[in-house]
């Protein structure tokens, strides 16, 4: 259960782009995730009344793209203590062992070796989830990538929106299902430095 909304957030307003993607991607590039504007989100259904939402505040992680081969590595890695639903109680609720039992499992991670590009550009990212111990195959959609020059720190820097759907039980998570939902849509908005 991941995702406080999208998929990878876009760049920051007034970020200076570039002209193309192939222009920043022509060789293996690699990035490190900045936490500070990386945020993993999550949807559920809730009650079959409404959709529930929350972020996760605290991730990290490294990138690696390479257009022309058509091949990368993606490793992002979300605190899951870090759950932040806009009420205390039931954060605390969800750090529980029922949920995810973040005293066992402090941390969950998406990593991915096969990405897909079209022009360039990154569409897709397939590669395995691991939550409460348990790794399992997911596909993560890249609905948004943009390069540029940050404009406060003068450094290369991408950002992208990523988006997949999960059923929880899969992972053990069967708490509340069907009352509260099985199915899971996870968004994860990142950006990410070019490392030197």
């Amino acid at each position: 259960m991941l995702a406080r909304t999208s998929p990878l957030p876009a760049l920051a307003a007034g970020l200076i782009m570039c002209t193309t993607y192939t222009a920043v991607l022509a060789e293996p590039v690699s990035y490190i995730v900045d936490p500070k504007h990386t945020y993993a989100s999550f949807e559920i259904n809730h009650l079959g009344l409404s959709t529930a939402r929350g972020t996760f505040d605290r991730t990290s992680g490294d990138i690696v793209l390479d257009a022309a081969a058509g091949s990368g590595y993606i490793e992002i890695v979300i605190d899951t203590a870090s759950i932040d639903t806009g009420l205390a109680k039931r954060d605390e609720h969800l750090r529980a062992e029922e949920f995810f039992n973040v005293d066992r499992f402090p941390t969950m991670k998406f990593v991915a070796t096969s990405l897909q590009f079209d022009g360039g550009r990154p569409i897709s990212a397939d590669g395995e989830l691991t939550m409460l111990g348990k790794t399992l195959p997911v596909s993560l959609r890249i609905t948004h990538f943009a390069c540029g020059q940050h404009p406060i720190h003068d450094r290369p820097v991408c950002g992208a929106d990523a988006e997949t759907r999960i059923r929880r039980s899969l992972w053990g998570m069967t708490t509340y299902v069907p009352t509260i939902g099985d199915e899971v849509t996870i968004r994860i908005g990142v950006e990410a430095f070019r490392l030197p």
